[in-house]
């Protein structure tokens, strides 16, 4: 293990460790506003590294308005993430993320072409209207695919006795209403874009197994932290708008931390990172695993040994 000069980087020795504490406590930490590339870059220098990470950028269409500059904006979003996660899971429409497949960055490659539909998508077009969104499911070379968190009782049973002749995984489509009108109004926070919890927690759970790490440096109203408190994994949160910002902080009871702008001095030079090999992340997560999702022993409990 590399070994640290505690009398270098002190401000980001102390960071870390206060990041870790609040892990340890809630279970989620959400990171003051900020753009994706200081927030990756803060990661990156504190060394921490995740098994899972949401990238959920505007779409370049509708909400959000267009970038002229997104051929190059999308790669670069890549590039900041690929560092810091092994599973990444960008969001967008098919016709507008299809052509990012063949120039991902390394050492992303795609690992499935997941489809999220649904049927209730209001609409003023005439025509043909989108009723699905794509997500391109990439990995690293390290990345380890958690089939077992989908399969039922007499398949995990099968598995312990090594006679699970194959895994199954989940489908690569999964259909779920939008969170629209009165569908799914207790999860509705106000954000134009937001997803459903089941639609993030299915991709949370091939990703991760229990008391590993999800980051989500555009976390809109707090989705994936809410999807990470509810199956026991961690998870790091960012989002540049401070009012999305604050609907997460209500959402999840969680308030943002405190970043002092010498930290942030302090990431332009890749001399001032911390080795990822000390990081760790507490034993056990504080908050268990949430009520309605406890009869879901296919998804919960899993002792795979």
């Amino acid at each position: 293990m590399k070994k640290i000069d505690r009398t270098r980087h002190p401000d980001l020795l102390e960071l870390r460790e206060v990041v870790a504490t609040q892990l340890g406590k809630q279970g989620v930490v959400i990171l003051p506003p900020m753009d994706i590339e200081m927030s990756s870059q803060l990661l990156l220098a504190l060394g921490f590294h995740a098994q899972c990470c949401v990238l959920d950028p505007w779409y370049n269409k509708g909400v959000g308005g267009v970038r002229e500059d997104y051929d190059d904006y999308l790669p670069q979003l890549l590039r900041c993430v690929a560092p810091l996660s092994d599973h990444v899971f960008l969001w967008g429409f098919p016709e507008i993320v299809a052509r990012f497949v063949r120039i991902l960055p390394e050492p992303l490659t795609l690992k499935c072409w997941l489809t999220w539909f649904y049927k209730n998508s209001p609409s003023r077009i005439r025509g043909w209207r989108s009723a699905q969104m794509t997500c391109l499911h990439l990995t690293t070379p390290a990345a380890v695919m958690h089939v077992e968190n989908f399969l039922n009782d007499v398949q995990r049973d099968k598995m312990q006795q090594g006679k699970l002749m194959y895994i199954p995984g989940p489908p690569s489509v999964i259909e779920e209403s939008l969170l629209c009108g009165f569908v799914g109004r207790n999860e509705q926070t106000g954000h134009p874009s937001q997803k459903p919890l089941s639609v993030i927690e299915k991709t949370l759970l091939m990703a991760t197994a229990r008391g590993e790490l999800a980051i989500d440096l555009m976390s809109g109203s707090g989705t994936t932290g809410e999807a990470c408190m509810a199956n026991e994994r961690f998870a790091i949160l960012c989002d540049i708008s401070d009012e999305y910002t604050r609907i997460a902080e209500e959402r999840l009871g969680i308030e943002r931390m405190k970043v002092n702008d010498s930290v942030l001095t302090l990431l332009a030079s890749p001399e001032n990172r911390l080795p990822q090999e000390g990081v760790a992340l507490p034993a056990k997560h504080p908050r268990p695993a949430a009520l309605r999702l406890q009869n879901r022993v296919n998804q919960l409990n899993l002792e795979i040994e």
